[in-house]
């Protein structure tokens, strides 16, 4: 069901930005203390904040944000990790993040949101990063995918520590939080492989039938689903069925750029329309649902990201964050 701009919800909240913001994120791991991390990006800087929302304490009207600290760097961030040894509920904070950045190198951050701040820039792809992610366990290791065909596993220290070829660019990732040897690894030629990380062979790959596939989810809360957009469609697949996907439906016209599952509720998702367009689209689906159950809009809107328990979502947008809350 492709949706118009005519129904289109306005965001629940806004935060204003300095410049356009090319990417955000949710922390997803907990030891957050009160509220949530939240890092977003565009071309110079990179903001952590955190924010509460009347969901999470009554005494709070909406939505409260606060800026911890400003990362001036220079350089276009084109996507941004978390770290689950993040730690802001003890005495002595610690953040750490990992971005891609568009020069093609990685940069991992860590900060005690004072006067100590490091950046570790680590190197070897030899074109543009799309994603990356930190092992959920012990966030010892990262693993990051390209348009250079690899995928590449880094220890913190910027050394490369094993690298796979894939069949066409590198477009998602997602680490399994359980069984820390399986990392998906979806291909824009619309192949999502499941690699096992001790033999590095593929031990399952699902199908699109179809291409460019532009991104893909893992449902973490129930690891049977994955979830992906290809041309201007979103695909289900239930893996224990079929290589094939069991849902495929037409959401966005001008393209479909990004999907994520809800970390909230395992029937939730979320996908965009291709941002550069006057207005990109933001559509929330249920899996119960025949149509989407939200549209929201914004001026070229791009990143996507789930809040770690609400059923909130939030993207970027032209010199603001957007925060939409979805009525279950």
């Amino acid at each position: 069901m492709l949706v118009n701009d005519g129904a289109a919800r306005r965001a629940s909240h806004t935060v204003p930005s300095e410049e356009t913001v090319h990417v955000v994120e949710f922390n997803p791991f907990e030891s957050c203390g009160a509220g949530s991390l939240v890092a977003y990006g565009g071309d110079n800087y990179i903001v952590v904040g955190n924010c509460r929302f009347q969901e999470e304490d009554a005494e709070i009207k909406g939505m409260e944000y606060k800026t911890l600290q400003t990362f001036h760097r220079g350089i276009r961030v084109d996507s941004i990790a978390w770290s689950p040894e993040t730690k802001m509920d003890t005495l002595t904070q610690l953040i750490r993040f990992c971005a891609a950045d568009a020069d093609r190198k990685l940069r991992l951050l860590t900060s005690d949101l004072k006067q100590n701040t490091r950046w570790q820039v680590i190197e070897g792809h030899t074109d543009y990063i799309n994603d990356l992610v930190f092992d959920p366990n012990t966030g010892k290791q990262i693993a990051s995918v390209s348009d250079d065909h690899t995928c590449r596993i880094w220890d913190l220290d910027g050394n490369q520590k094993t690298s796979f070829l894939l069949h066409s660019p590198g477009m998602s990732l997602c680490w399994h939080p359980e069984e820390m040897y399986k990392l998906m690894v979806a291909e824009k030629d619309g192949i999502i492989r499941f690699y096992d990380l001790v033999s590095l062979q593929a031990i399952l790959s699902l199908d699109c039938g179809q291409m460019p596939l532009l991104s893909a989810d893992w449902c973490l809360g129930n690891t049977i689903k994955v979830g992906a957009v290809a041309g201007n469609d979103w695909l289900i697949w239930d893996i224990t069925r079929s290589s094939y996907p069991q849902e495929k439906r037409p959401s966005h016209l001008d393209g479909a750029r990004r999907f994520r599952w809800s970390k909230a509720n395992e029937n939730l998702f979320a996908t965009t329309g291709y941002p550069g367009k006057m207005n990109s689209q933001l559509l929330v689906h249920h899996l119960g649902h025949p149509q989407a159950i939200m549209l929201g809009s914004a001026p070229v809107a791009s990143g996507l990201s789930w809040h770690r328990t609400l059923p909130l979502c939030a993207i970027g947008g032209d010199r603001k964050i957007l925060f939409w809350m979805t009525e279950m």
